[in-house]
Formats: structure tokens, C-alpha cells, sequence
């Protein structure tokens, strides 16, 4: 199947993969769509983080209809392989199609949620379309905390109804959502010259993923791999200082790639050692993460940190919480709180740990913020938690779910419910109207967050046709 720029939410999608929105750096996009509204004389609001409201009248016979909101976010994960020479502040997706499937060369493809801002355009300049009065909510910096979503206020929000558009699988819609927080932990770094023999260990191959759809399934988080094998070094007796760490690119992202400098008094047992832990761990993830191995290089390093700084380094990476914690006991597969290690970084002044954490109650979310803020305490790091949001709770009645589970009967479907453990922003829409009634939607996708995303063209084709019926149905 081609990617058919005649279709109008293909040509938006198109056209949003020439503009550069990743996450803090939407207001390109931002103004795009601004100019989009202005183009159709659409009332519009622009906010200090660059969220856009867009409204549009009801279509005649829908005037006295509830006003239905669609909301989709405009960022995108940033993701690329590591042989991929692509500048996300300023370059266009590389799009192509393989077998049906929309892909990025080399790189994330921003399916999630650019799907949904392309409907949105979509839906909005198609005067054929019957529906109530409409408003379209664009926000920002969701994949780093939701961030966007939590500057609008209560009068942004102009209905009790909406559709977020960034689910997926047709005819599945989700009925509640984990809330979370990014817990950050920095410390100061003292470095003193360097004269003994230096080893860069990178970890690779991990499939990574979505820490919050995939964290209970079992795959290697590069950065807690990294440090488990130097931790262990350091226990069997080999000296072990490190020079820097630098791993994953997200804090929502299961990091696939970690590499670590670090010097060692016998390098050549170090290299023996470290190749017998690969086998060790790749034999543990051998079901759920095959593609685990482990590089080491001689390197040259004029600079190491202070044994003190490196050894509090390496005993909170090593015990730092991470992966799945809790499921429910009410719903079959569902995890309720986790955390994933997604960021580490150094510079020439300090190291940086990120970390999410998600769970459906926020007693769990506190409980694990608390435990990385005593941890950080012990070992003299500094704590702060950045973008908490809260949960989506389940309503048990809900009238957009009926007329979902009505447009789908219609076109021969049944309509699929489940709870996630992934956050969304219909949590912060729940919370600035306690009484908006709000069902997910969106086509097929895989491999969100990875340099693998794909986007199905005939579920991407008949999800806006189920979208436009959806928008129709609610007179």
C-alpha cells in the first residue's frame, strides 16, 4: 500500500514530518498549526508552552449538541540508531514505506502522536464533515512528563466530551491510565588525574521500548546492565574508577545502548571478566532480549573522578530501583507500578540520573519517589521530581464509549477495552474536569519509541474513517 499524499490526513502527516518536534522543541510546529488557524479563520489559543486550542462551530443540526473536544500531542520521542546521521532540531523524517508500513529511516517516525495532530488537521478543514461544536487541543512536551498538559488550566477545556487520539489498535480503547513522575538525582563531580589503564564497556543489541507497555516484559535496561557488571568487577576485587557514564535517551524509552569509561588496575582480567558476565546475563535475557552483548575497548583518559564520587556513583546506579514493581489482582496482565532508569549522563561537572516512575495509585508513585530520595540522601546525591501527573480512573458509565462500541459494531468490529500502564494525558484532562467523559482512538502503530516505529497505512486509512464516524455520531 502507498502512502497517498492525496488523502488529506496522510498529506498532514507528510507534512508534519518536515518540521522538527521533539520534545521542548515543538514551537516550530507549534506555529505552523497557529498559521493553519489563522489560514481558516478558526478562533485559536496560543499558550507561554505552546500548546494551541483551535475551535470550530457546530455544523448546522448540531448547534445545540455538547461541545466534543479532540486532543492529540505534538512532540515526539527522538530516537535514532547510533550509525544515523540525522540533527532532530533540524531535520525532516526520512519517511518511506516498506510492505504496507510508514517508517523513518534510521530514526523514530513520531507516528505517536503525530496520527492524531494529522487527523485533527484533518477533521478540521473538512467542511463535508457533520459534527458539534469542535475543539482541538494540541499540547506539548508529553513524552517528558505531560508537561505541556499540565500548564492548561480549567476555562481550556470546552467540553465534557473527548477523544484523545493517542491510543491505537482501531477499535481498542483504553479505560484508564498510570500517573507518574521523573525523578532526577544530579551530583557534583571532583576529578583528579589519571595515569592508570582505562577500559570503554558499551552495552548494545537491547530491543529497548516503551517503559511503561513494556516493562514487564522482561528487557535489558542498558544503563542497570552496565553498572551490575562493574559493581560485580568491583566485588570480586578488581579496582574499578570510574571516568563517565552516558546511557539511554529518554526517561520514557527502556534504554538499549550504555557506555562506560572507567579505569581499572588489570585490564586484561577486567576484559575476561566482563565477557563471562555477558554470557551469564545474555543466558537471563536469552527469551526476552537475545540481541544483549557487551563491546570493551582500551581508551586512553587523561581525567578520572575522585574514588569517593565514583564509588557513591556506582552504589546508586547499582541500587537504584527499576522495572516492574506491582500488577493488578482485578485486571489480567495489567502492571500498577514500575520505574525504568531511562537517562544517564555525565559532563565535566556532574552526573545525572532520570528515572520514571508510573503507577495506577499515587501512594505507589510517592512510596518510589520516596525510596530514590532516601537512597539519594544516603549517598549524598541531590533529589527533585519533575512532571508529576496524575492517573486516568475507570468510569464505569461512560456515553462516548457507547457510541464507540456503536461505530464499531456498525462497521463489523467489537469494540476491545483495557486498562494501561502507560501515563497519558487524559489524566490531566480528568483532573481539569472531573466530569469530562473521554474515550482513546487511534490506528495501528508498533515499536513506538524506537528507531522501528511503524505505522500501518490501512489501519492509519480506516482508523480516520472510524474517527470521522465517531465525530458524526455525537449529536
Amino acid at each position: 500500500m502507498e502512502f497517498d499524499l492525496n488523502k488529506r490526513h496522510c498529506y498532514w502527516f507528510n507534512e508534519l514530518a518536515k518540521i522538527p518536534h521533539g520534545s521542548k522543541n515543538e514551537k516550530q510546529l507549534s506555529d505552523y498549526i497557529v498559521q493553519f488557524a489563522k489560514d481558516h479563520g478558526f478562533k485559536y489559543k496560543q499558550d507561554g508552552a505552546y500548546n494551541v486550542i483551535i475551535d470550530k462551530d457546530a455544523s448546522e443540526g448540531y448547534e445545540d449538541s455538547e461541545p466534543l473536544i479532540l486532543q492529540a500531542h505534538m512532540d515526539m520521542v527522538c530516537e535514532k540508531n547510533k550509525d544515523t546521521d540525522h540533527d532532530f532540531l533540524k531535520d525532516p523524517l526520512d519517511l518511506y514505506v516498506e510492505d504496507g508500513l510508514l517508517k523513518a529511516r534510521g530514526t523514530t517516525l513520531g507516528a505517536d502522536d503525530g496520527t492524531g495532530v494529522a487527523y485533527m488537521l484533518a477533521i478540521l478543514e473538512d467542511d463535508s464533515l457533520k459534527h458539534p461544536k469542535l475543539s482541538c487541543i494540541f499540547t506539548t512536551m508529553e513524552e517528558i512528563g505531560l508537561l505541556g498538559a499540565n500548564e492548561l488550566k480549567p476555562e481550556d477545556v470546552h467540553g465534557h466530551r473527548m477523544v484523545s487520539l493517542d491510543g491505537g489498535g482501531e477499535c481498542h480503547t483504553l479505560l484508564s491510565s498510570a500517573g507518574g513522575g521523573t525523578a532526577i538525582v544530579t551530583r557534583r563531580l571532583t576529578y583528579t588525574d589519571n595515569s592508570d589503564p582505562c577500559l570503554l564497556l558499551e552495552v548494545k543489541g537491547l530491543l529497548g521500548g516503551h517503559s511503561g507497555g513494556d516493562i514487564h516484559l522482561e528487557k535489558g535496561n542498558a544503563n542497570k546492565l552496565a553498572i551490575r557488571i562493574l559493581k560485580e568487577a568491583e566485588l570480586a576485587g578488581y579496582e574499578v574508577v570510574l571516568v563517565d557514564f552516558n546511557g539511554g535517551m529518554k526517561d520514557n524509552a527502556i534504554p538499549r545502548e550504555a557506555s562506560v569509561r572507567f579505569a581499572c588496575n588489570d585490564p586484561e582480567g577486567m576484559k575476561k571478566l566482563i565477557k563471562d558476565k555477558e554470557k551469564e546475563i545474555w543466558a537471563e535475557l536469552e527469551f526476552s532480549d537475545a540481541g544483549f552483548r557487551v563491546e570493551v575497548a582500551d581508551v586512553k583518559c587523561e581525567k578520572k573522578m575522585s574514588e569517593n564520587d565514583s564509588k557513591d556513583v556506582m552504589n546508586m546506579l547499582y541500587l537504584f530501583p527499576n522495572g516492574f514493581r506491582n500488577r493488578s489482582m482485578v485486571i489480567e496482565g495489567l502492571t500498577t507500578a514500575s520505574l525504568n532508569v531511562g537517562v544517564v549522563k555525565t559532563d565535566e561537572e556532574k552526573i545525572e540520573i532520570d528515572a520514571l516512575v508510573r503507577a495506577a495509585l499515587d501512594s505507589h508513585t510517592d512510596d518510589m519517589l520516596n525510596q530514590i530520595k532516601v537512597l539519594a540522601e544516603l549517598l549524598n546525591f541531590e533529589f527533585r521530581v519533575e512532571g508529576k501527573y496524575p492517573g486516568w480512573s475507570y468510569s464505569e458509565v461512560s456515553d462516548m464509549r457507547d457510541v464507540f462500541k456503536k461505530v464499531c459494531e456498525d462497521n463489523g468490529k467489537e469494540l476491545v477495552v483495557s486498562a494501561a500502564h502507560g501515563g497519558c494525558e487524559c489524566g490531566v484532562f480528568k483532573g481539569l474536569d472531573p466530569k469530562i467523559d473521554i474515550i482513546s482512538f487511534g490506528p495501528i502503530t508498533r515499536y513506538i519509541h524506537t528507531p522501528d516505529e511503524e505505522l500501518d497505512l490501512e489501519s492509519f486509512d480506516r482508523s480516520y474513517g472510524l474517527l470521522r464516524q465517531i465525530v458524526e455520531a455525537c449529536k
